[in-house]
C-alpha cells in the first residue's frame, strides 16, 4: 500500500493536471467560436464557386478544355492530400483523418492505382509515415501559421498545381474533417482535380431551359482564371473545416480529461483518508497496550 506522503503527492499532480486540462478546455473553447464562424462564412462562398463552375464548364468539351478541369485522361496516379491538425490533445480527431486515409490508399492499391501523398499538418504525416512513407512525396506543416487564410491556401494549392504540371499523378483527392458540430467531426474525401468530377458530384447543373450564354471573354479565358481560385477555395474550406473541427474535438478530449482526474482525486482522497484513519487507529492501539502493559 503507498505511505501517505505518496498518496498527497499524487493527489497534488492529478490537481495540476486538472488545471491544466481545464485551461486548456476554455482555451479550446474561445478559439472554437471563431473557427467555427470562419468555417460556416466560407461555406456559402464555396458553394457558389462551384455553382459558377459548373455553369462554365458544361459548354467546355474537347482538347481546349484546361486540364485542370477535365484531367489527363488518364486514372492511374492518384495523388491524396491529406489535411491534418498540427497538434495532438484532440481526441480521436487527426486518428479518423488517418484512418480514412489509409483505407482510400488500400483500395486504390487494390484496384491497381499508383498513389502518392501530400500530407499538411505535422500529425497526419505521423500517422501515415510508419506504413506509407514511400507514397509521402511531400509534407506542409502549419505551425507557423498564425491564421489560417487565403495565402496558407494558395500555398498549398501552388504545390497541387505545380506536382500536376510536371505530370505527377492524374487525380487528386482532399482528405480532410468536416466539422457537423462541437462533438461530430465527420472525415470526408472529396476531389480536386479533375474538377469536373468535383463539380458533378457536388453540384447540380442549372437547367438553362434552352437559353443561350455568351461570355465576354470566352469561357476558356474565364476558367483559367477561375480554376487555380476555385482549387484555392476548396482547400480553404477544409483547412477552415478541420480548424473548427480540431478545436471541437480538442474541448471535448479536455472537458472528460478533466472530469477524469476530479473522479481521480476523489478516489484518492477517499484512499488517503482510510489510510489516515487506519494509521491513527494502529497508533492508538499501541498506545493503549503499552499502557495496559505498565
Amino acid at each position: 500500500m503507498a505511505s501517505l506522503k505518496e498518496l498527497k503527492n499524487r493527489i497534488n499532480s492529478v490537481e495540476s493536471t486538472k488545471k491544466i486540462t481545464k485551461a486548456m478546455q476554455m482555451v479550446a473553447a474561445a478559439k472554437l467560436r471563431k473557427a467555427q464562424e470562419a468555417a460556416e462564412a466560407a461555406r456559402p462562398y464555396a458553394e457558389r464557386m462551384a455553382a459558377v463552375m459548373a455553369n462554365l464548364s458544361s459548354a467546355m468539351e474537347g482538347p481546349d478544355a484546361p486540364r485542370l478541369l477535365v484531367g489527363t485522361g488518364k486514372d492511374d496516379v492518384h495523388l491524396l492530400v491529406v489535411a491534418s491538425a498540427d497538434r495532438g490533445l484532440c481526441g480521436g480527431f487527426n486518428t479518423n483523418i488517418a484512418r480514412l486515409a489509409r483505407e482510400r490508399i488500400s483500395a486504390l492499391i487494390s484496384a491497381g492505382k499508383t498513389v502518392k501523398v501530400l500530407t499538411v499538418g505535422k500529425k497526419g504525416y505521423e500517422a501515415l509515415k510508419r506504413l506509407h512513407a514511400d507514397k509521402i512525396v511531400d509534407r506542409i506543416e502549419l505551425k507557423d501559421v498564425k491564421k489560417i487564410d487565403g495565402s496558407t491556401a494558395a500555398m498549398v494549392g501552388d504545390k497541387i498545381r505545380s506536382l500536376f504540371e510536371a505530370g505527377e499523378f492524374d487525380v487528386c483527392e482532399v482528405i480532410s474533417s468536416e466539422f457537423v458540430s462541437v462533438i461530430s467531426q465527420k472525415p470526408r474525401a472529396q476531389v480536386l482535380i479533375p474538377a469536373r468530377d468535383a463539380i458533378d458530384d457536388t453540384v447540380e447543373r442549372p437547367d438553362l431551359k434552352g437559353a443561350i450564354y455568351s461570355y465576354e471573354p470566352d469561357e476558356e479565358s474565364i476558367l483559367e482564371v477561375l480554376l487555380p481560385r476555385y482549387v484555392d477555395t476548396v482547400i480553404l474550406s477544409a483547412l477552415l473545416e478541420n480548424a473548427a473541427g480540431e478545436m471541437g474535438a480538442k474541448m471535448a478530449a479536455m472537458d472528460s480529461a478533466t472530469r477524469n482526474a476530479g473522479e481521480l482525486i476523489d478516489k484518492l482522497n477517499l484512499q488517503y483518508n482510510r489510510s489516515r484513519q487506519a494509521k491513527i487507529t494502529k497508533e492508538l492501539i499501541e498506545i493503549i497496550s503499552g499502557a495496559e502493559a505498565v
